[in-house]
């Protein structure tokens, strides 16, 4: 399955992009729209099973296999600790290309829907807020504003090394 987008420009209307624009797939979650850098996404697949691993966190659904390679796939929603729901003809898995301390690895993330590709300028893009020492906003690479709406751009190396508990639960 291929996203079908049009890319959208966070500079000024009628403006070329910005040579130093970075270009985001864009996905929702719970009404909320986020990004990943377009250069790691390797490909974008309509929702299929996955075979479940004993004992892992909840929001780890199992593994699929990707022409021969085993990929882990995340539930995005149970990551953040949002309700989960059933998924539906729109749920799709974005597999992504992953940068860890032991090199690249593939995984893929389940979202409720592709929604578009967007160019951001670094002046479009502001910097994560901070909510103090209780809360880690480190996987958030910033937050950007396109077509009046706030997108919040992930760095998924980030949220996939992170340590931090979402509300994992061991299933």
């Amino acid at each position: 399955m291929q996203a079908e987008t049009s890319p959208h420009s966070a500079t000024a209307a009628g403006s070329a992009v910005a040579v130093n624009a970075e270009q985001f797939l864009t996905f929702m979650l719970n009404g909320e729209e986020y990004g990943v850098d377009i250069l790691r996404v390797q490909e974008i697949k309509g929702w299929e099973s996955a075979t479940e691993i004993p004992n892992t966190p909840a929001y780890i659904r199992g593994v699929i296999n990707l022409r021969g390679t085993i990929v882990p796939v995340i539930d995005l929603r149970r990551r953040f600790a949002i309700e989960p729901i059933e998924y539906t003809n729109t749920t799709v898995i974005i597999v992504l290309r992953i940068r860890t301390g032991d090199g690249e690895k593939t995984m893929g993330f389940i979202v409720d829907a592709v929604s578009d590709v967007y160019n951001v300028t670094p002046e479009h893009m502001k910097p994560a807020p901070e909510f103090g020492g209780q809360v880690r906003t480190d996987y958030v690479k910033g937050l950007a504003t396109v077509d009046d709406k706030m997108v919040i751009l992930l760095d998924i190396d980030q949220l996939v090394g992170s340590d931090v508990a979402f509300g994992d639960k061991v299933h």
